[in-house]
């Protein structure tokens, strides 16, 4: 024998293991596999998408056709104020404009307009909007119990019945009203607009007039506190003896409070003023006098610029004149000379009066500048005294007539602002504006039945997918050549095409079929594999009806047209079924007689193969396969036919659940595996490798059958024309 050790590969001992990495559902994830899924699935997809569809036209005949009328109103929430107070709260942002559209659409479906609008068009005694509702009363309640929940019933109606549809680019809103009844629609639009509208009108006179009603209010209690705050101030100035020229609190220049100046402040500065200019009158009058103190009367600039003592001067000097003329014309004797000398003696007498006078002025200019700066000074204390008196009394003064200046103030403002919301409070304020009023629709908006199909079908579409990922999701049959080389961790041999749609016969007759082409190109990987002479093969799969008769029948004829004596064994002695292969029916003796030596080799040949090809069958026989396999007659009869066989094929059970295969592993060269794509389960064929493995068998591949290249995402022409290279013969 040939069976010579080896070690297992990382793939065979994967296989080992218990892990299942190969089924992962991520493998899904690639085109090949998507147009795989869509293709098996075809029926299932089609047969979902139909029901989704008839379900939809189904649903769009039997659904009630609902009508639905439109009417626009204009939104400005910058409105034009006419005048001042016409606004009582600030304008909105213009990245808050969204938001406040958004705000009127919700005013617009609250339950406050429906029940205007209810009350309004009287929809809750309404028969054809409310129906039966609004003529039959219940038995369990009583008449305003009935009337209540018609009203709120009602309200419910126009409240779900009313859409706002707000634009991104203009401040039109587009209400919208849906109903059974197209004139309903339409006077329910119009209904909900111009309450809307009213309503908004009617909040904005109601906020005037509660601002007129809080502001007068708060002007007359303002009113009392400021009276009692100025009659405290009064009486308190009244006992205290404060008595001020002018209001004592007032507006200074930098927008603080000054106090004013009362009498007592009043006569302080008045005082203080006085006694200011006298001092500097005294000081001038005391300098101008110590000046000329010392001065005779004549020298002094008065008495020279004094016109009436210059005139004295100038009469004495002419005295003088002519005193001296006449005296050196005739004497001292001269009568003449001697009444111009007295004349001259009293001119002298006045002149020095006259002078004296006028320094005696200076100097009582003086005196009586000092004397008033005494009395002054002293008038000066008396009432500075007086007001740092009233400083200590005026403390509290100023405080309470503070507060009342603050109180006047708050008067002026409350009164300013309650002028000007009277002037506005007969201004229309609103800001929305009905447009276009809702006209009767001519026709349904729903059902709309290209929508709801496409709607059935978009939906069937997703529902179809669905199934089909989690039928696929639990689905672990191996499909794909990628499938067996990643999955089962071994390598591919090669996949033959399905042909179930042609005769077998046909094609195996055909060497030039795709069959017989994609058989020689597995006998050529079996080559490669299981290279050297005198070698033993066994065909295996994990389940019956995988294609492993007509694999090992197949195999078996190409090794024989090279020219290469080949041995074809049916093992199968539970199911026979290699000699109908052969056109033959079931021998009488075959391989267990061999094997017992109750027949010759010869004998049990099925009779007419092709030329270098042997074939033992199978006879029925009540041996007990496990026990013949297992024996050391096989082991004996392969020892003996080896060297005269270039290849012995063994044509073996299936190995789930039986242990034939895994016997014969131990004495074949290789094993090749069968598995039928599109049938085969990952798992179970993985268990039936791992037994093989488990038993120590080499195995040297894996070939797929009955691949079918559209159930594995790839076009209809991936094998049958890789396997069609040349011109074929015409019928």
């Amino acid at each position: 024998m040939n069976n010579a050790t080896y070690s297992r590969s990382p793939a065979e001992q994967a296989l080992l293991d218990d892990g299942e990495t190969g089924g992962s559902f991520s493998n899904l994830l690639n085109m090949t596999m998507i147009r795989g899924i869509l293709y098996r699935q075809r029926f299932m997809l089609l047969g979902i998408i139909g029901l989704a569809l008839v379900s939809a036209l189904v649903v769009t005949l039997l659904t009630r056709p609902i009508y639905s009328a439109s009417a626009t109103v204009q939104i400005e929430p910058y409105a034009a104020y006419i005048v001042e107070g016409q606004s009582l709260s600030p304008d909105i942002p213009v990245n808050q404009i969204d938001r406040f559209m958004k705000t009127q659409a919700t005013v617009i479906t609250s339950r406050r307009i429906a029940y205007q609008v209810v009350d309004a068009r009287k929809l809750a005694d309404r028969e054809d909007f409310l129906g039966e509702m609004a003529t039959k009363r219940p038995e369990d309640m009583n008449e305003a119990q009935w009337k209540n929940a018609r009203r709120e019933a009602a309200a419910a109606m126009v409240s779900s019945g009313t859409q706002v549809t707000i634009p991104i680019e203009t401040r039109v809103i587009t209400i919208s009203y849906s109903s059974p009844s197209p004139a309903l629609a339409a006077e329910l639009a119009n209904a909900v607009t111009d309450v809307f509208v009213q309503e908004e009108l009617r909040r904005s006179l109601e906020t005037n007039a509660y601002a007129q009603n809080y502001l007068k209010g708060e002007i007359i209690k303002l009113q009392a506190r400021l009276q009692e705050a100025e009659e405290a101030t009064n009486s308190y100035a009244r006992i205290n003896g404060i008595v001020a020229q002018a209001p004592v609190v007032s507006q200074g220049t930098e927008g603080q409070d000054s106090v004013a100046q009362t009498v007592t402040v009043a006569n302080l500065a008045s005082v203080n003023e006085s006694y200011t200019a006298t001092r500097a009158k005294r000081i001038a009058a005391e300098q101008r006098w110590n000046a000329i103190a010392n001065v005779p009367a004549t020298q002094l600039p008065e008495v020279q610029q004094n016109s009436a003592i210059q005139n004295m001067i100038s009469d004495r000097s002419k005295a003088i004149t002519e005193v001296s003329q006449l005296r050196q014309r005739y004497g001292e004797t001269y009568p003449r000379l001697r009444e111009l000398n007295a004349q001259v003696t009293s001119l002298t007498a006045q002149i020095n009066r006259a002078s004296t006078d006028v320094k005696n002025a200076i100097r009582d200019e003086f005196v009586i500048a000092q004397r008033q700066e005494q009395a002054l000074e002293g008038e000066l204390s008396n009432v500075s005294g007086k007001t740092l008196e009233e400083q200590d009394r005026r403390v509290r003064f100023n405080m309470l007539d503070r507060e009342a200046s603050a109180l006047r103030t708050q008067v002026a403002s409350l009164l300013n602002r309650y002028n000007e919301i009277s002037a506005a409070a007969n201004l229309k304020t609103g800001i929305s504006t009905k447009l276009d009023s809702a006209q009767v629709p001519g026709g349904p908006v729903s059902p709309n039945l290209p929508k709801n199909m496409l709607i059935g079908l978009f939906l069937g579409g997703a529902l179809a997918l669905a199934v089909a990922v989690l039928r696929e999701a639990f689905d672990d049959r191996l499909r794909t050549t990628e499938d067996v080389e990643r999955k089962l961790g071994l390598p591919l041999l090669g996949y033959t095409p399905d042909i179930s749609d042609r005769n077998i016969a046909d094609e195996v007759s055909d060497p030039f079929s795709v069959l017989m082409e994609a058989y020689s190109s597995i006998r050529t990987s079996i080559d490669f594999a299981v290279p050297g002479k005198h070698r033993v093969l066994q065909i295996t799969s994990s389940e019956p009806s995988e294609g492993k008769s007509l694999t090992a029948a197949t195999i078996a004829r190409k090794y024989a047209q090279l020219g290469r004596k080949t041995l074809l064994i049916d093992a199968d002695l539970r199911k026979p079924s290699l000699f109908a292969l052969f056109g033959q029916t079931r021998p009488k003796v075959g391989f267990v007689e061999v094997l017992l030596g109750d027949v010759s080799f010869e004998d049990a040949l099925i009779k007419g193969t092709p030329e270098n090809l042997d074939v033992i069958p199978v006879a029925q026989s009540k041996v007990n396969p496990v026990e013949l396999l297992s024996s050391q007659v096989l082991i004996d009869f392969v020892e003996k036919y080896r060297q005269e066989y270039s290849l012995i094929i063994f044509d073996s059970v299936p190995v789930m659940g039986l242990a034939d295969a895994p016997l014969l592993s131990r004495i074949a060269d290789a094993t090749v595996f069968i598995v039928e794509a599109n049938r085969a389960h990952y798992g179970q064929a993985k268990t039936a490798i791992r037994r093989l493995l488990g038993a120590g068998a080499k195995i040297a591949g894996v070939v797929l059958t009955k691949y079918r290249a559209a159930d594995a995402g790839m076009s209809y022409d991936y094998h049958y024309q890789y396997y069609a290279y040349g011109e074929r013969p015409k019928d």
